[in-house]
C-alpha cells in the first residue's frame, strides 16, 4: 500500500488473524506489545510480518494474564461428559501454549449461584483473566451468557468457544432438566413445595417429557 514501507493490514483484519478482539489488540498496541503505524486518515495499520510471527502458540507471552477453562454439566450422572469437556479444554489450551486453570461446576444452567461460576466471575472482575475458554456457549449458562460476555469485554477478557458449530448430544436432555427445575421453582411458589397440586403439575410435565422422547425414538 502506498505510504507504507511494509505490508500492513487493518486492525480488524489483524485481530481476526490472531483470533482476538479489536479491543484486546488495541490494548496490546497501546502497551507497546505490538507495533503499528497510522494511516493518512489516522487509522491503525499493523505490520503483516509481525502478525504472522504471533501465532496462537505464543499469544500467552503477549498477555500474561491467566486463561481459565470452564466446564459444566447439569447433574452428577453426567460426570463422564464433564471429564470429557475438561480434557477437550485442557488439550486445546496446551496446544495453544496458554497458561491455564480449569474451573468446573455440576449444576443447572439456570443457576447463577454455582460455586465455580461465582469464582470465575470474581476472577474476571478482578482483572486476573485474559481468556475464558468454553466447549460450548451454553456450558456457561443456559440464559444470560451475553451479560457475562459483556462483562468479559469490559474487563478485556477474550472468550474462546472451541466447538462453535457442534451440537452436543446432551443438549435436549439438559434443556429438559433445566426447564423442569424452572417449573419446580415457580409451581412451588404458587402452590407450596409439598402441595398435592404442585406434585400433580410436576408429574404431568415429567410424563409429557417421557412421551415426547418415546415419540422421537419411534420416528
Amino acid at each position: 500500500m502506498e505510504g507504507f514501507s511494509e505490508a500492513t493490514i487493518s486492525i480488524g483484519d489483524a485481530a481476526k488473524e490472531l483470533g482476538i478482539s479489536t479491543k484486546t489488540l488495541r490494548r496490546w498496541a497501546d502497551a507497546g506489545k505490538i507495533k503499528f503505524q497510522r494511516s493518512p486518515t489516522g487509522q491503525r495499520r499493523f505490520f503483516l510480518a509481525d502478525i504472522k510471527r504471533i501465532t496462537p502458540r505464543n499469544l500467552g507471552h503477549v498477555d500474561e494474564r491467566i486463561t481459565i477453562n470452564y466446564a459444566r454439566v447439569s447433574s452428577y450422572d453426567q460426570k463422564p461428559d464433564l471429564i470429557r469437556q475438561i480434557q477437550v479444554l485442557e488439550s486445546f489450551s496446551i496446544a495453544n501454549g496458554w497458561q491455564f486453570e480449569t474451573i468446573q461446576d455440576i449444576g443447572s444452567g439456570l443457576n447463577y449461584n454455582k460455586q465455580g461460576l461465582q469464582k470465575l466471575l470474581q476472577r474476571i472482575m478482578q482483572g486476573d483473566v485474559g481468556r475464558l475458554v468454553l466447549t460450548q456457549k451454553d456450558r456457561l449458562l443456559r440464559f444470560g451468557t451475553e451479560l457475562v460476555f459483556a462483562m468479559c469485554e469490559e474487563f478485556e477478557t477474550e472468550v474462546v468457544i472451541v466447538n462453535k458449530s457442534q451440537v452436543e448430544t446432551t443438549f435436549e436432555q439438559e434443556l429438559v432438566q433445566d426447564m423442569l427445575e424452572l417449573i419446580t421453582i415457580f409451581s412451588a411458589r404458587l402452590y407450596g413445595t409439598h402441595s398435592q397440586r404442585n406434585k400433580q403439575l410436576l408429574d404431568s410435565m415429567t410424563q409429557a417429557v417421557q412421551e415426547h422422547r418415546q415419540e422421537n425414538l419411534v420416528v
